[in-house]
C-alpha cells in the first residue's frame, strides 16, 4: 500500500506543476485580456470621437458649401454691379484707370454719399449757371490786382510814415530833453538869485518823453516845502518868473509884456525882481505895466495916462534919462 501510495503520489506532483503552469498561463492570458479590453475600449472611444469630429465636419463643410453658394451669388451680382458701374462711369464721361489710382483704398461709401449730397446741396444753392460769371470773373480779378496793388502802396507809405514818426520821435525826444536840461539848469540858477537863496528844480512825472509831464518842486530860503503848491501868492509868482526868464535864457525874445507881475510881491521881493529885469533887458525889451513905485523908479521911459482936464485923458511919455538930467540942471 504505501508503493501503491507512492506511485499515485508521484503523477500528483506533476498535476500540481502542470496545474501551477496552467494557473501562470492563465494568469498571463487574463492580463493579455484586461489589456486588450483597455485598448479595445481607448479605439472605441477614438472612433466615438472621431464619429463626433466627422459630424462637425460634416456641418462645417455643409455651411462652407452654403456660403460657397452665397459668395457664388454675390460674385454674380457684384459682376452684374461691376458693369452696371463701368456702364455708368463711361457715361459720365470718367477715366477708370484714374479712378482706381485716385480713389484711396479707405474710401467709405456712406462718407462719399454724403460728400456728394453736400456738393450737390452747395451746387443747389448757387442757383442756375450765370454765363457772364467768367466776364466778371475777369473784370473782379483786375480789380482785385489793382486793390492789391493799392494795398501795397499803402502799406509801404505806411512804412514810410511810421519810419517818419520814429524818426520824429527820436528827434522829438532829444531835442525835448536837451531844451529840458538847459531851462532847468537856468532856473535852478535864477531862483536862490530871485529868492536870495533855496533851490528848485524841474521832474519828470515818467521816463517816456513823450507822454511826461513836468513837476516844478521849490523851496525857498529857510522851508522845506518841495511843491509850489505849498508857497504863497508872493513866492508862487517869483518861481513863476524865474521859469519864465529861464526860458527867456533859452530863447530870448525881443521884447516881454509883463502885465501886474508885482502886484502880490512886496517891496523886498520887488526889488529883487526889478534887479532880474534889469539883467535880462541887456537881450530883451520889457514892456511892464504897474503901479509900484520900486517898479516904476527902474524903468528907463515911462508912459502914463493923466487927466488934466475933467473927462479929456492924455498920453504922458517920460524918458528918465532926459529927465534925471533935466533936474541936475
Amino acid at each position: 500500500m504505501q508503493a501503491q501510495l507512492s506511485e499515485v503520489h508521484t503523477p500528483l506532483a506533476e498535476w500540481s506543476e502542470s496545474l501551477q503552469i496552467s494557473l501562470n498561463s492563465h494568469v498571463s492570458v487574463e492580463a493579455d485580456l484586461r489589456a486588450i479590453d483597455a485598448r479595445l475600449q481607448t479605439e472605441q472611444n477614438q472612433l466615438k470621437q472621431l464619429e463626433l469630429m466627422r459630424d462637425r465636419l460634416s456641418k462645417s463643410l455643409s455651411s462652407l458649401q452654403e456660403q460657397q453658394q452665397n459668395l457664388r451669388l454675390s460674385q454674380q451680382e457684384m459682376s452684374v454691379r461691376q458693369m452696371t458701374l463701368k456702364e455708368q462711369i463711361t457715361e459720365l464721361h470718367f477715366a477708370l484707370e484714374t479712378l482706381r489710382t485716385e480713389l484711396p483704398l479707405d474710401a467709405n461709401l456712406p462718407e462719399w454719399e454724403e460728400k456728394v449730397n453736400s456738393l450737390q446741396a452747395k451746387i443747389d444753392r448757387l442757383g442756375p449757371i450765370n454765363l457772364a460769371a467768367i466776364d466778371e470773373f475777369k473784370t473782379l480779378s483786375e480789380r482785385k490786382t489793382y486793390m492789391d496793388q493799392q494795398v501795397t502802396d499803402l502799406v509801404e507809405a505806411l512804412e514810410i510814415l511810421q519810419n517818419a514818426i520814429r524818426k520824429i520821435d527820436r528827434e522829438t525826444r532829444h531835442l525835448f530833453k536837451d531844451t529840458f536840461d538847459q531851462v532847468n539848469n537856468h532856473f535852478q540858477q535864477l531862483f536862490p538869485r530871485i529868492f536870495g537863496g533855496g533851490q528848485a528844480a524841474l521832474v519828470l512825472t515818467d521816463e517816456d518823453l513823450l507822454t511826461t509831464g513836468i513837476i516844478v518842486k521849490a523851496q525857498p530860503p529857510g522851508k522845506r516845502n518841495t511843491t509850489i503848491h505849498m508857497l504863497s501868492g508872493g513866492e508862487k509868482t517869483l518861481t513863476a518868473i524865474a521859469l519864465m526868464f529861464a526860458m527867456f535864457q533859452l530863447n530870448p525874445a525881443p521884447f516881454c509884456v509883463l502885465d501886474e507881475v508885482d502886484a502880490p510881491l512886496d517891496d523886498l521881493n520887488v526889488g529883487r525882481y526889478c534887479q532880474l529885469v534889469k539883467e535880462m533887458s541887456k537881450d530883451t525889451q520889457f514892456l511892464i505895466i504897474s503901479h509900484n513905485k520900486v517898479t516904476i523908479e527902474m524903468a528907463d521911459h515911462l508912459m502914463g495916462i493923466t487927466m488934466q482936464e475933467p473927462g479929456v485923458s492924455r498920453v504922458v511919455s517920460v524918458d528918465m534919462q532926459e529927465a534925471v538930467a533935466m533936474v541936475e540942471a
